[in-house]
């Protein structure tokens, strides 16, 4: 919370005298603005990126919100422009993906429930990183596990994402899947690893 500028002036009048012997009065004005930069405690508590997702999505989707969703685009080009990314994003990892068992990635929120898909798209990187094949869809966690660590340790993503959190989430939200995936983009786009899909400007 920003706590408000304080402006204070005053006004000092300052007489001197000339060669000729006659008073010049001279008026001298300052002005003061101060200002502190307070955070209220339940913005300085430290939380999990997942939770700072969700503390935007209810910001975002309260009925009597005074604001705008910054993720939700009015002008019709901006939005066709953003569901084009989403698209791209998604078929970069379709490319990257599909030869792995048991996974069908068509959209960023259910398909990566189980952590199958994390798994997949890291392990095209880091093959000997660890053995996919032998993988369920069952050990959740394990998976959301070894997913993040290798990619933080082999590729030097951050995990935005937390393990608890998606382990309790059968539907993740989207939002929160597309801009983890997103470093993925970033990191191997380039890499002569990465698999070119089929329609991808």
């Amino acid at each position: 919370m920003l706590t408000p500028q304080v402006t204070e002036s005053n006004s000092t009048s300052v007489s001197s005298k000339t060669e000729n012997g006659s008073y010049v009065k001279t008026e001298v004005h300052t002005r003061t603005t101060t200002s502190s930069n307070r955070l209220t405690k339940a913005n300085s508590v430290s939380s999990s990126p997942f939770a700072k997702f969700q503390q935007l999505e209810r910001q975002n989707s309260a009925p009597n919100s005074q604001t705008r969703p910054c993720y939700k685009f009015t002008d019709p080009a901006l939005a066709r422009s953003a569901s084009s990314i989403k698209d791209r994003l998604l078929n970069w990892v379709k490319a990257q993906t599909k030869e792995y068992k048991n996974l069908q990635v068509t959209n960023f929120s259910t398909c990566w429930s189980d952590g199958l898909a994390f798994c997949a798209l890291i392990h095209h990187f880091y093959p000997e990183a660890f053995d996919y094949d032998k993988l369920t869809p069952e050990k959740r966690r394990e998976n959301f596990e070894i997913a993040f660590k290798v990619a933080e340790d082999e590729a030097g993503i951050a995990p935005l994402l937390d393990v608890e959190d998606m382990v309790v989430m059968r539907k993740p939200d989207w939002k929160c899947v597309f801009t983890y995936v997103q470093t993925f983009y970033r990191r191997f786009h380039n890499d002569p690893r990465s698999v070119k899909p089929t329609y991808f400007e």
